[in-house]
């Protein structure tokens, strides 16, 4: 039996390395702040103010908020992170927000649900909310009215879940019915559970979308981390730590159309400065002190590569689109962004550009040289962000000495820090115009509106109302309000309400190639770019379609021949032909041609011999038969082959010698990619060693395709 002085040893020790710890991080890090005082510690944009909308005890490791159509606040708490628990152990938490004496903030909570694990982010659907919670997206939904989740299934299963920073999350109802999620290129097999009978889908090195509408599911574009802005027109603004706002301007429904592109990456930074924040807060000592390492390993290795220790995009996270009427008109379509380890909200205009990605985040005039908001309080973890009908901005503040992840720290530096300190607090702030009265809370009651009044709805000015009742008319079916859809996609004045009107009579299953045909000659850039996608149902439509790759707005004209290539006739390569003589030197456009079929036949390189294009100088000719020649290579087909050969050696220019050296080195690396029998390589060889001739450098170029061709590639 243990003795009363051993028992004192034995609870002492612990007590004094807890104490010490203690010390350790007081010494360290400066006190959490009462809500109160954290508010003192901001600076903020000028004509605007913040408030503590719900903090302590109601709320703790907050991460996400939605509000529903009811006007029901759900909010997810993360206690687990940035561990991953056991299973079945999980501290996840959806609470429902109450402010039971009406004024303005949160004075109650009901626990929706728990036990949840890894729970990032929550969309209301079909009176309950759909939940990512890795490896799993689930459905809750309270049936009986007591504010407790009392269904749940799991919709979507195969996900990756090994790092709670880079898991399946951030989930948006897009214009176009389809419901959009990050997946941060993780690996996966992703099965639905609705139909137990349909193949799981691979999510590697994409994103991730589906419909509960259509039973439809399957990987998109992107490498989302934590934050998905998606604008009026559908189109996506992804979170990543560094890189804080990226676009994907070519779905993956496209790019894998055949397996043979040289590169099937979709994702551009379209930050126009440079990677600096304004932070106004002081970095921790172990980011000094890693970052003294790192830099000295890389000066000692000789790499020109700067660590930054503070005021850089590092921690980036939840970026999220403002559109609503409540701030300045100037704001609409603004992307804010957080910044959690440097205390601080960055917020991006989206400026259009005439080529691809087709969009530029710039800095507001006003924000040069600050950010919207920053803190000097280094516990104030901005982590994400919610836009209510009452177009207020809500700050969803995590509140916690330490948000990085363990792995990304050296374990000595790890010594003293825990990693769950503070997951007793979490706030959330609500930022509005300084010159307006605090928006009240809006209980919109949608639910139990009429359809027809839902329609009506499409033509207010905050998206929020306006998805909220597109959504609510998809999940009703009620067919009644089919030709006051009609009327509003033909006469409405605001695009944005006929774009709405259009995708709820697609929602409807109401759509017709009449329609369509009609908004393809749409006044509007991005309602013309819609029809068009929603024109390759419509085979009737396709020569009406194809004069859209002339349309003066660019990324329309772009969308044109994606879709065109959805085609094989001698119309979509006639098409795409002329798309290549016009941008054929442009990268983007060169992979939406290339990543068709029609755009990476023979018959369009035919079309284009005939048309001598190749007969002209231009670096355009040498880029575009680089990655021509490289489909052609990797497809496999000793005809496709023979025939390349063929058309190029009736080229004849200036140019003729770099025409042969493109095509040569496309082709080089692509049949390294495919399979062919021992005859079909002699012969291959046969006709490429007839090239030599030429000279010395296309000599060589020919025994790079011999050399591949000898790989072993079966």
């Amino acid at each position: 039996m243990m003795n009363i002085k051993a028992t004192i040893y034995f609870f002492a020790v612990p007590l004094f390395f807890c104490i010490l710890l203690l010390s350790c991080e007081s010494a360290r890090y400066d006190d959490a702040l009462s809500p109160e005082k954290a508010l003192e510690s901001f600076t903020i944009a000028a004509g605007f103010t913040i408030e503590t909308f719900a903090s302590e005890p109601y709320i703790i490791d907050p991460v996400d908020m939605v509000f529903d159509e009811s006007g029901n606040i759900y909010l997810i708490e993360m206690g687990d992170y940035p561990y991953k628990p056991e299973l079945g152990e999980g501290k996840g938490k959806i609470k429902l927000l109450k402010d039971v004496d009406g004024d303005g903030k949160i004075d109650s909570v009901v626990v929706f649900a728990e036990g949840i694990q890894d729970a990032t982010s929550l969309l209301p659907w079909d009176g309950g909310v759909i939940v990512t919670s890795a490896p799993d997206i689930l459905y809750l939904k309270d049936t009986d009215g007591d504010g407790i989740a009392d269904e749940r299934e799991v919709l979507f299963t195969g996900f990756f879940e090994n790092n709670s920073e880079a898991q399946i999350t951030s989930l948006r109802y897009g214009v176009d019915n389809w419901i959009y999620a990050n997946n941060n290129g993780q690996i996966g097999a992703v099965k639905f559970n609705r139909l137990q009978d349909a193949p799981a889908v691979s999510v590697g090195g994409g994103d991730f979308r589906f419909r509960l509408d259509k039973n439809l599911f399957e990987a998109e574009s992107g490498a989302g981390q934590f934050g998905l802005a998606v604008d009026d027109w559908g189109n996506r603004f992804f979170t990543q730590n560094t890189l804080h706002i990226q676009t994907a301007p070519i779905p993956r429904r496209y790019l894998h159309r055949h397996g043979y592109l040289p590169s099937y990456s979709s994702v551009s930074n379209i930050y126009a400065h440079d990677l600096r924040v304004y932070q106004i807060s002081e970095p921790p000592y172990w980011r000094v002190a890693r970052s003294t390492r790192r830099q000295q390993q890389y000066d000692e290795a000789g790499l020109d590569r700067t660590e930054h220790i503070e005021g850089h995009f590092t921690g980036a996270s939840g970026g999220t689109l403002y559109a609503a009427d409540l701030f300045p008109e100037s704001f609409y379509g603004n992307v804010f962004t957080a910044e959690v380890a440097c205390n601080l909200i960055h917020r991006d205009v989206i400026v259009p550009i005439d080529e691809g990605p087709f969009f530029s985040a710039r800095r507001d005039s006003s924000e040069l040289e600050r950010e919207f908001l920053a803190s000097k309080d280094t516990w104030f973890r901005p982590v994400n962000f919610s836009v209510g009908p009452d177009g207020a901005l809500y700050i969803i503040d995590m509140y916690r000495q330490h948000i990085e992840t363990p792995v990304s720290i050296p374990d000595d530096l790890k010594t003293e820090m825990d990693f769950l300190y503070g997951n007793q607090y979490g706030r959330v702030y609500k930022v509005y115009p300084e010159d307006k009265t605090p928006p009240a809370l809006a209980s919109p009651n949608l639910r139990d509106v009429p359809t027809a009044e839902l329609v009506d709805l499409l033509t207010r000015n905050d998206q929020w109302w306006r998805i909220q009742a597109q959504r609510l008319i998809v999940e009703r079916q009620d067919k009644s309000i089919i030709p006051a859809l009609e009327e509003m996609v033909h006469q409405h004045s605001d695009p944005r309400t006929r774009l709405h009107a259009l995708y709820s009579l697609e929602g409807l299953d109401a759509l017709t190639g009449s329609i369509v045909e009609k908004a393809l000659d749409d006044q509007d850039a991005q309602v013309r770019r819609h029809a068009i996608v929603l024109s390759e149902r419509y085979p009737e439509n396709v020569r009406l379609l194809a004069t859209k790759v002339d349309d003066p707005a660019s990324q329309t004209a772009f969308q044109a021949t994606l879709s065109i290539g959805q085609f094989s006739d001698e119309v979509a390569v006639a098409v795409l032909a002329k798309v290549v003589q016009q941008h054929g030197g442009d990268d983007w456009f060169r992979k939406a041609v290339l990543s068709s079929e029609a755009g990476s036949s023979v018959a369009l390189l035919e079309m284009l011999s005939k048309a001598r294009f190749f007969d002209q100088s231009g670096n355009d000719k040498i880029s575009f038969l680089t990655d021509f020649a490289y489909v052609i290579g990797a497809r496999g087909k000793l005809n496709e082959i023979q025939s390349l050969v063929r058309v190029l050696t009736k080229a004849n220019n200036e140019d003729s010698e770099k025409l042969q050296l493109a095509y040569l080195a496309g082709l080089a690396k692509g049949v390294g990619k495919a399979t062919f029998s021992g005859d079909q390589k002699q012969q291959m060889i046969t006709l490429l060693e007839a090239q030599k001739k030429t000279s010395a450098d296309v000599e060589k170029a020919v025994d790079g395709v011999v050399s591949a061709l000898s790989q072993d590639n079966g």
